[in-house]
């Protein structure tokens, strides 16, 4: 009776809520499965393993951000990729271990394609080659999930000290004194904390900022038009 009135996205969504509290460590299909006041085993009609979940959970997130992943239909394609990039950031933010749990999965239905589509069609209507436009595309959102996997890791866990992974210290986040301390002996090293390990929004706009302008050099056709 109880896996007529499951479904995945039902599933997924309640992992989703429950991985704020546990973390992708701790989260369990024995877990979820108490959270929805089933067995275990009713998960597995739908989720052969833990990784089959990961996938529908990372599914479900780009359904919910989808609109925003695909940006502006009139905006230029720097504009396109960094509002793409902040709005892709937010949506692992949202969730502790959401760039862990994003990372190395594969999609459930094809909701990715849209935002694909569009971002790829701004890039090439701006003088990429398909081939560059999908380079320029999958470089920046490899910053985006590295970037968020270590702000995660590092920074304060969702609810802790404003909005997840901004700045923070101690036991919430990354002991800066104490990293000082133990580099004392490079000073260069231990000065590049406070850029580092503080300042999240700002370094990744930075960050992105580098990522974009570098697509452009590198990867933009001499024939394209001025944009």
């Amino acid at each position: 009776m109880a896996t007529t009135r499951l479904d995945r996205r039902r599933v997924a969504r309640v992992a989703l809520d429950l991985l704020n509290e546990t973390g992708l460590d701790g989260l369990t299909l024995r877990a979820i499965a108490k959270e929805l006041d089933v067995k275990a085993p009713a998960l597995y009609w739908h989720f052969k393993d833990k990784q089959a979940l990961l996938d529908e959970m990372a599914t479900e997130m780009v359904r919910a951000a989808a609109a925003d992943l695909a940006g502006a239909p009139d905006a230029d394609w720097r504009t396109s990729v960094t509002t793409a990039m902040r709005a892709l950031r937010r949506m692992l933010l949202r969730y502790r271990d959401g760039a862990k749990v994003y990372s190395g999965t594969y999609f459930t239905d094809t909701s990715y394609a849209a935002p694909v589509e569009a971002q790829l069609r701004r890039l090439t209507e701006a003088g990429f080659t398909p081939g560059a436009a999908a380079r320029a595309l999958l470089t920046a959102t490899s910053y985006t999930i590295g970037y968020v996997i270590e702000e995660q890791a590092t920074g304060p866990r969702p609810g802790t000290d404003g909005e997840g992974g901004t700045d923070g210290a101690g036991s919430e986040g990354y002991d800066l004194a104490a990293r000082a301390e133990r580099l004392k002996d490079y000073p260069l090293a231990a000065a590049a904390g406070e850029e580092m390990f503080r300042g999240y929004e700002d370094g990744f706009e930075a960050g992105l900022a580098a990522v974009v302008a570098g697509v452009g050099v590198t990867l933009l056709g001499p024939g394209a038009r001025p944009v």
